[in-house]
This record gives C-alpha cells, sequence and structure tokens, in this order.
C-alpha cells in the first residue's frame, strides 16, 4: 500500500505474480486492513487498486480453495472421506468472506481498477464493483470457478446488474472467459483501452476523481450506494454468501465433471487439462 497525501490518491497493490495474483483468505484479509486504513485517512479521496506484474487478479488461489472451510472442508465429493463442513459453517465462513466485498462496494473513498493480463473470479468482481475500472483490451474476464461449482455463485447481484442479464448468464451457464475487447462496445468499464495505456489512463482517472471535494466523494459514494441497493441491490448482502455456501454443497452425477475428486486421483495441473478437456465443445461449422 502506498498514499500520496498531496494528490489524495492511496494505492493497493496484489503481489503475488507468481499466481497471477490470485488470493487466499489471508491475503484478502490484509486487503482489507489497507482499505480499511485508507478510509480512515482524510488525506486519501482516490484509491487505486492494481496487480503486480502486469496482471490485474485471478480470484481465489484454488491451491486452498477447498480449505475454505477450514477442518473438513475439502468440498464437494473428495475422494479423502472428510467429512463435509456443516451447512452451518459454510453459512459463517461464507457471511464473513462476502462481507469484504460488501465493503468494498460501499467504500467511501472512490475506487479506481487498473485491469490488465486477467481478471477472472473475484478479480473480475472487484473489477465490477470499481467505481471507474479501466481494463485492457486484451485482459480475460470470466467466472471460471462456475465449472467447479456450478453457476451459483455469490455476487449475482452484480454480476446481472454490471454485466446485464445475457452476459451474466452466459458466463456463469457456460464458464467461459472472454477478453474485454469483446466486450467494449457494451459500456460494462469505463474504458477499455490498449493493454499499455491501461496504467497511464486509471492514474489519470484518479487524478480527475481527486481534484473533487473529499467531502463530496464520501457523500456522493453513499448516495450511489442508496440508490444501487434501492434499484440493483435489494437482498445482496444475504443472497451472496447463502448462494455460495449452498452451491459449495453440490453432489455430482457420475458422468459429471468432479475438479475436487479429479484433483485429488490427478493432482492439480492434470485436473486443469481434464476440466478443459471436458468442458470443450467445438463450434459447430
Amino acid at each position: 500500500m502506498e498514499r500520496d497525501a498531496v494528490t489524495g490518491i492511496g494505492r493497493i497493490t496484489l503481489n503475488n505474480p507468481e499466481r497471477r495474483n490470485c488470493y487466499d483468505p489471508a491475503m484478502r484479509a490484509q486487503m482489507a486492513e489497507l482499505l480499511d486504513e485508507l478510509a480512515a485517512d482524510d488525506a486519501i479521496k482516490v484509491v487505486l487498486l492494481r496487480g503486480e506484474g502486469g496482471v490485474f487478479s485471478t480470484g481465489a488461489d484454488m491451491a486452498n480453495a477447498y480449505s475454505w472451510y477450514g477442518a473438513g472442508g475439502n468440498g464437494s465429493n473428495g475422494s479423502n472421506g472428510s467429512r463435509r463442513p456443516s451447512q452451518r459453517r459454510r453459512l459463517t465462513v461464507d457471511r464473513r468472506s462476502f462481507g469484504f466485498y460488501h465493503e468494498f462496494m460501499g467504500y467511501p473513498k472512490a475506487t479506481v481498477a487498473e485491469v490488465r493480463g486477467f481478471a477472472l473470479g473475484g478479480g473480475l468482481e472487484l473489477a465490477l464493483m470499481a467505481d471507474i475500472a479501466v481494463v485492457g483490451r486484451g485482459t480475460v474476464l470470466g467466472m471460471p470457478a462456475t465449472r467447479f461449482l456450478g453457476p451459483a455463485l455469490g455476487s449475482l447481484h452484480v454480476f446481472f446488474h454490471r454485466l446485464g442479464p445475457v452476459l451474466a448468464r452466459r458466463l456463469l451457464l457456460t464458464g467461459d472467459t472472454v477478453t474485454a475487447a469483446s466486450l467494449e462496445h457494451l459500456g460494462v468499464f469505463t474504458e477499455v483501452v490498449d493493454d499499455d495505456h491501461v496504467a497511464a489512463r486509471a492514474a489519470w482517472f484518479a487524478q480527475k476523481v481527486a481534484k473533487m471535494p473529499a467531502d463530496g466523494i464520501v457523500i456522493a459514494k453513499e448516495a450511489f450506494r442508496l440508490v444501487e441497493q434501492l434499484q440493483a441491490y435489494q437482498g445482496e448482502e444475504v443472497a451472496s454468501y447463502l448462494l455460495h455456501a449452498f452451491g459449495t454443497n453440490l453432489q455430482f452425477e457420475p458422468e459429471e465433471f468432479n475438479f475436487v475428486k479429479v484433483r485429488a486421483e490427478h493432482g492439480t495441473k492434470r485436473a486443469f487439462e481434464l476440466r478443459d478437456a471436458h468442458f470443450d465443445v467445438p463450434e459447430p461449422d
């Protein structure tokens, strides 16, 4: 985290480039602490969120995704016989986890996302939740976790409101990834620009917003939050963690792809290869 009291701009960088800036619960908690610190700093008006190494974020770290619920939480139909986490534990953990995203959506300072490389899963959610998002045309976007857990993830209100119901259904029901260039005409993000222009344009937007009066930004952010809650996000706070908790408790039929089981039998790398092969449906000529 960096801050500049003169310009009024704070910067938080996701710094896990060897894993494409995916994040685990501890890293997400650290990010929340830094956001809280900047929120309490009266000299800061804008927070710019970026990723190290030319990649924004690939979301949750799949290396420990299946210990999400702690001891005994190996996910759905794991092959090692571990007891499934109870529904009460799922709800408790997910309520706490999704609280991070709720706080980011209602963050009192203006947020700018500098998005390049990949914005997948939670990375895409952060990009969609930011007040201003500058995205490189080559950036890969999507929710590939639906190929592990099915399409009933959290944050459905965000996907439907920011992406629109048609695109949201496509990404969630197929697990497809798309480039930002293919969405440019939809106006999903503030700007979609050439990849090598993203950093400069995001910094420019941060500087422009920081010219606004600090109290005006905070009041506007609360007003934006109120309007969105009334128009688009009614029930989102409960629905997000509720749907995720239930969605992680799937039963898989024998012919359905069960990533947890395949991963336990073949390892992570091979599991991803088999996942992609399973979901690959050639387009007709």
